[in-house]
This record gives C-alpha cells, structure tokens and sequence, in this order.
C-alpha cells in the first residue's frame, strides 16, 4: 500500500513556487511609480481589496473630489491576489466569533454583510469585471465525531438567529462532495460566493482608473507627516492631501499606535491540475460548493474555473518579530502537509499532480475580525485586522473609512464593531510564545475530542487567542 506521504511527495514534485491566481497572461502591466509631488482630496495607501474599494468608492460617492492611490508592488498581488477566494458575508470572522463579541448587535451585523456581499456582485456586473463570481455557499465539513456533534450544535444557534441552514448526515454530505472521510456536514447556500481574487482585484483597479483615481504602482510610502494638511511622503515624491486612508493590510503600519494592534501570519495553498471527467466523477462537487472543515486548524477547498482544486489553511504560521519576507512564502514542511491532508481527505484522486504552491501573509487581531480607527484629529483612518476572511469585508472597511473621514454618523459607524478596538499582542518574545502556545493547543483540541486545555480556556475568557 502506498504511503499518503509519498503519493503527496510526487504529487508535489513539479509544483511551481508560483501562485496561481498571480501566473494569469491577462495580468495588467505595472503602473508608473510616483515622481514629483501631488495634491489630492484623499490619498489612499495601499492597492489591495481595501484600497481600491476605498478609492473607487470615493470616487463614487463623491465625483468632485480627487484621489490618488498608492502602491508599493502592483495592485493585487499580496493577500487580496493570494488567498482561497471565498468571498463571506459574515463582517465579524464567522457567526460565533461574532454572537460572542457583539450578541446585542448581531441581527443587525448580518443584514450588513449580506447586503454588503450583494453589493459586491452589483459592482462586478456594473463593471463587467471577468472574475467568475459564483454564488454557491460554503460546507462545513465534519470528520471526527465531536465535529458533528458541534455542527449539529451550531446548526440550532444559527437557525434560532433566523439563519438558513442545512444539517447533512454522512450520506447527504459525501453527495455534495465525495470524501471517506466526512461524517456530516452543514450547509449555508446564501452566506458565501466564490471568485477569482486577483481577477477582483485587477477589475476593481481598472474601474479605478475609469472613475478618475490616479494609481501609482512601485511606490512605497515611508510616513505619514501631520500638518496644516496631510503629507504622505514616498521614496522619490509625496502627495499632500486632506484626508489619508491607510490600507496597509499585515505590513507595518505608518502610525506607530497601530504596532501592536495587529500580527502578521503565513497561510500555504497548494492547487492541483484540472480534474479530468473520471476524477469529477469521483469526487462529485457538482454544486461547486467552498467547502471548510470544522477543526480549529482548518482547511478550505474549492473549485477553480477550469475545475482545478485549491486546497489551502491548516498551518498558519507566525514568524518570530513580525518578520515579513519573501522566502517565508515557500515552506515545504507545510505544503507537504497539506498534500498529505489533501489525499488522506481524497484518496480516490491518487495520482493528481499540483501545478502551483505559493504563501502568502494575512494580518490578526486579538478580536479576529476587523477593527477601524482615526488619527490626526480625525484626517487619518485606517481598517485592518481581517485574519483572513476580507475578500468581501474589505468593502464594508472602506465604507467605514470614509464615513470616519467625513465625520459622519451613519449605520456602520454606529456599530460597537466599529467603535471598539481589540486589545493589543504583547511584544515580543512574549507575543511569539503566547501564540505557539495556543495553536498547539488547538491542535490538541482537535485531536482530542475537541476538549480545551487550561490555556485555550483563559483565551477564551479574555477574548484572545490566535486563529487559523
């Protein structure tokens, strides 16, 4: 019998250190980079999901007023071209993440987000962006009993929060998606869609440039100064503006308040070749549901366009000091792991090559779920904190911001979500040992009856933690 480890070891062997979404012939050319000095309404640091909603909706709910956005590398290409592309309406990180925060406040965080998530899709059919939305809801998958019996848990919380959801039997789950391993499941057709995500990315820079926002690529921001107006300096110009919207995602925040307010961590995919007619036949899939699997340390999967499986999460790792670097995107401990998670969840599919690895870094807050603010009498606002799950959210925090920059008080800005702030990691070696410490734990958790050990058990009572 053939090792999972070694079909996962030549499945590996050919794979490009390359992401998937990013090795695409219709990506556009770089934009020139910022030289000389500008004056603009608003200036927008940060040419990811945030930024560009930012701008472009600037534009839209203000013609008259010019904005310049600002990008180190080229729109896209970190987390907001990286990730699984499953685009939730959920604002807080997930349902439960979201009653145990703001309980009183829920109903109401979740009319936002779905109506945020339906504005999502009238924007890309507004601008024609080809990028393959897909509303197909996510599965919940459960493969150990305690899993199943906590789906079943939160299938009741869900519906009795007006929420329409499906608890699947072991047979109605592998019908959805055929795996040996799932002992039920829990279905949401109407909280997620799918998309291309460098593709949303790349359609929402060009409905920038068709707007009016002037996009500098290659131009990265060294301060923010304060003064009569804002002056955001880069390495070979700057721009003075009335307002600044800081998009800056996991990399290091330009107002030092912000240093400890959030964590950088590495999440690794991995995605096969297309799947031929026999393999789907294996495997099913035919609803092309996002799938997750309920463990602490999860993994999410999916289906691409030509019916390739992206096949992500698990091992999110954080890197003593906050460290940031290119060569920290390539693991092989861990992207053997997840081949090997990947035939032990398929092993029908033995056999299947993967085209593609790549990594890439996602920001965390103590809350797990994004948090906003203002400085500089009010001049300055920033969102950040998404751990994750910002494919859609990145819309509702540039909606924030905006409203934070105008001073107004409207349906968002009223929310304590907005309002509150979560508390800061402790500096380092302190921040590194406490967060190994607790994805240990929750890998403990998972292989032992879902059960918490003493650490998980204070997290939870402090409302801190690390999540995957």
């Amino acid at each position: 019998m053939t090792s999972t480890a070694g079909v996962a070891g030549r499945a590996l062997a050919d794979a490009a250190p390359t992401v998937f979404w990013l090795d695409d012939p219709d990506r556009p050319e770089p934009l020139p980079p910022l030289t000389g000095h500008l004056h603009a309404d608003l200036v927008v640091v940060g040419g990811g999901y945030t930024g560009l909603w930012t701008a472009l909706r600037a534009r839209e709910r203000h013609p008259d007023r010019s904005v310049v956005l600002l990008e180190a590398g080229r729109c896209g290409d970190e987390a907001s071209g990286r990730n699984g592309g499953f685009a939730s309406a959920s604002l807080t990180h997930g349902f439960f993440n979201g009653i145990a925060r703001w309980p009183d406040e829920l109903a109401e965080l979740d009319r936002q987000g779905a109506a945020n998530l339906d504005a999502i899709e009238e924007t890309i059919r507004r601008y024609g962006i080809d990028c393959h939305w897909e509303r197909t809801g996510e599965l919940t998958v459960a493969a150990r009993p305690h899993q199943v019996d906590a789906l079943a848990g939160a299938a009741e919380a869900l519906r009795a929060e007006g929420h329409k959801v499906e608890l699947l039997d072991a047979d109605a789950t592998r019908a959805e998606v055929a795996s040996p391993t799932y002992l039920g499941g829990l279905l949401d057709e109407h909280g997620t869609a799918l998309v291309e995500p460098a593709r949303l990315a790349w359609g929402l820079r060009r409905a920038c440039l068709d707007a009016g926002v002037t996009v500098h690529e290659r131009t990265h921001v060294t301060s923010v100064e304060r003064g009569r107006q804002v002056t955001v300096h880069t390495r070979h110009g700057s721009v003075r503006a009335d307002r600044v919207a800081l998009a800056t995602n996991a990399f290091p925040p330009l107002l030092r308040r912000l240093r400890l307010m959030a964590v950088p961590v590495y999440d690794h995919v991995l995605m096969t070749e297309p799947l031929d007619a026999a393999q789907r036949e294996w495997v099913g899939w035919e609803r092309r549901r996002g799938v997750g699997d309920a463990a602490n340390l999860f993994h999410y999967y999916r289906l691409t366009r030509d019916n390739r499986i992206l096949w992500g999460g698990y091992d999110a790792v954080y890197h003593f000091g906050s460290r940031i670097a290119r060569d920290l995107e390539q693991s092989d401990a861990t992207h053997g792991l997840l081949a090997e998670h990947f035939f032990a969840t398929f092993p029908q599919l033995e056999g299947l090559r993967f085209t593609h690895r790549w990594g890439g870094v996602i920001d965390t807050c103590t809350r797990f779920s994004p948090f906003f603010g203002t400085a500089y009498d009010g001049r300055v606002a920033y969102a950040l904190g998404y751990t994750g799950l910002g494919v859609a959210a990145t819309r509702f925090g540039a909606e924030v911001m905006l409203d934070l920059l105008c001073g107004e008080e409207t349906e968002r800005t009223r929310l304590r979500m907005v309002r509150e702030k979560p508390l800061p990691f402790p500096p380092e070696p302190v921040r590194w040992a406490g967060i190994q410490l607790t994805r240990h734990s929750m890998e403990r958790a998972d292989h032992n009856g879902g059960r918490q050990n003493v650490w998980l058990r204070a997290m939870d009572r402090l409302g801190l933690g690390f999540d995957s």
